[in-house]
C-alpha cells in the first residue's frame, strides 16, 4: 500500500462520518480516528508488522552478555533476564498520545501483550507501538520526543 492509497483512505473515512476504522493486512496495520468537531484533524496510525520480530528480542539477548569484558559481566547478567521492546521503525518517539495526556507506560507499569507503550511519528503519521510481551516495565531507554532507529531498544520488561 503506497502513500497515495493511504491518503485516499483517510479522505474517504473522513467523508464517511466514521469515527474509527482499523485495517489490518499482511504486514501493515492502519488505524484512522476522526472526530465530529469542526476543524479537528483526522489522526492516522500506521504500523508495519515484521514477521520475525517476536523471535528477535529473545535471540538478541544471549549475545549481549558474551561480548562485554569480565568486569562488565555482572551488570550485563542483571539485565539478561529482561525482555527488550525494540523500535519497529525509524522516527520520533513520543511517550504520550498528546502533550496534555499522561504517558502510556512508566517504570513499574504492568503491561500485557498488545498494550500500546508509545507512539512513533514517521512521515507525519503516528504509529502506535504495541508490546509483544507481558510483564513489568523496569527501564525506559529513550526520552520523550527523541529520534529512534530501527531495532533500537526502547523499554526493558521483566516477564516474571
Amino acid at each position: 500500500m503506497d502513500i497515495r492509497e493511504i491518503q485516499n483512505l483517510i479522505k474517504f473515512v473522513a467523508k464517511s462520518g466514521a469515527t474509527e476504522v482499523k485495517l489490518e493486512m499482511d504486514d501493515i496495520k492502519i488505524t484512522i480516528k476522526t472526530t465530529n468537531e469542526p476543524g479537528a484533524e483526522a489522526t492516522s496510525y500506521i504500523q508495519h508488522v515484521p514477521v520475525s520480530q517476536p523471535a528477535a528480542p529473545v535471540a538478541a539477548q544471549p549475545t549481549a552478555p558474551a561480548t562485554p569484558a569480565a568486569p562488565a559481566a555482572p551488570a550485563a547478567d542483571d539485565t539478561s533476564k529482561f525482555l527488550v521492546i525494540k523500535s519497529p521503525i525509524i522516527g520520533t518517539l513520543y511517550r504520550k498520545p498528546s502533550p496534555d495526556k499522561p504517558t502510556f507506560v512508566e517504570v513499574g507499569s504492568t503491561i500485557s501483550k498488545g498494550d500500546v507503550v508509545c507512539v512513533i511519528e514517521a512521515m507525519k503519521l503516528f504509529n502506535e507501538i504495541e508490546s509483544e510481551v507481558s510483564g513489568k516495565i523496569v527501564k525506559v531507554l529513550v526520552d520523550d520526543s527523541s529520534p529512534v532507529e530501527y531495532d533500537q531498544p526502547l523499554f526493558l520488561v521483566d516477564p516474571s
